[in-house]
């Protein structure tokens, strides 16, 4: 079975401003490593559908989905918070994001793939029941595993965040799910300044200070992130894969590298083959130095394939 690769034209169309960091260019840096590295052509790509007000509202509540709705704009920009704003083809580009996640599922179920890569924007997982947040406006991954749940039946589904930053929408979304497991390390003290003592049997969540590199990211990922794995047993496991703590990537303040990258997605697909029929959706959420990121998702990208 093929890895899945699924994108949307209109992800390139979302954009928060010229000086913005998370700019349109993200989808084409990882696109571009593909290519270069001769991956894309292995790869079973897929156009993303929309997500469906449904799918959202397993997530998101119907008020906050409907002012997302009313607040986009015919023209210009309208911030939802003071780090996201909407323009014209932002609620399209949402919508799209959160639908990839979710053929991303149906597709792993199928049998149709046996992993997949949304190569999507915006990313999602600061996004809460009834907030947009942190560059955030529709939680994609949790739109997914939501999909998993209640249309496909699952009874255990698990998420591994690495991004720098804490997916706090996520958690907020899922924490008093015993259903769904969270494991998460950040950067803490760090934006979204939460995170650090609000874990519980299925929230796992890892704060690291500043300045972590492989070394330390790889224990806590060992001594706390596998353990709960394997007790959990997960029937599917999501990624949010955020490359922002990557060394170049001024934002992050962490100095993990492409081996860290491959590193952590070998682990979890020893997980997932062992307990989820090798079922991976991954799902790109930060990472804003374009050379870093394109890199760190192909290498990610090429574990998951095999190739």
């Amino acid at each position: 079975m093929h890895t899945a690769y699924i994108t949307h034209p209109v992800c390139l169309r979302h954009d928060m401003g010229a000086d913005h960091p998370e700019c349109p260019a993200r989808i084409q840096a990882i696109e571009d490593q593909l290519i270069a590295s001769g991956l894309l052509p292995f790869l079973d790509r897929h156009e993303a559908p929309r997500a469906s007000e449904e799918q959202l509202a397993r997530v998101h509540e119907r008020g906050y989905i409907r002012m997302v709705f009313d607040q986009a704009p015919s023209a210009g920009l309208v911030h939802l918070d003071g780090d996201t704003a909407m323009n014209p083809h932002s609620l399209e580009a949402a919508l799209h994001a959160a639908g990839a996640a979710v053929l991303a599922v149906d597709l792993l179920i199928s049998g149709r793939a046996e992993n997949a890569f949304c190569n999507i924007r915006p990313p999602g997982h600061h996004a809460g029941r009834s907030s947009a947040a942190g560059f955030c406006i529709f939680n994609n991954v949790a739109v997914a595993v939501a999909h998993a749940l209640e249309q496909h039946g699952l009874q255990r589904v698990a998420i591994a965040d690495f991004d720098v930053h804490h997916g706090n929408g996520t958690e907020d979304i899922f924490h008093d799910d015993p259903r769904v497991m969270l494991c998460s390390t950040f950067r803490h003290p760090y934006y979204p300044y939460c995170g650090a003592n609000s874990g519980n049997e299925h929230i796992i969540n890892v704060p690291l200070p500043a300045g972590t590199a492989g070394e330390g990211f790889r224990a806590a990922v060992t001594q706390q992130w596998l353990p709960a794995l394997e007790r959990f047993q997960p029937e599917m496991l999501l990624v949010s894969a955020g490359f922002d703590a990557h060394r170049e990537d001024d934002m992050g303040g962490f100095g993990l590298r492409e081996a860290d990258y491959v590193w952590v997605t070998e682990k979890l697909k020893e997980i997932a083959t062992r307990h989820a029929a090798g079922r991976i959706v991954s799902v790109l959420e930060g990472g804003y130095a374009l050379h870093a990121l394109g890199r760190s998702a192909a290498a990610h990208i090429k574990v998951l394939s095999g190739l």
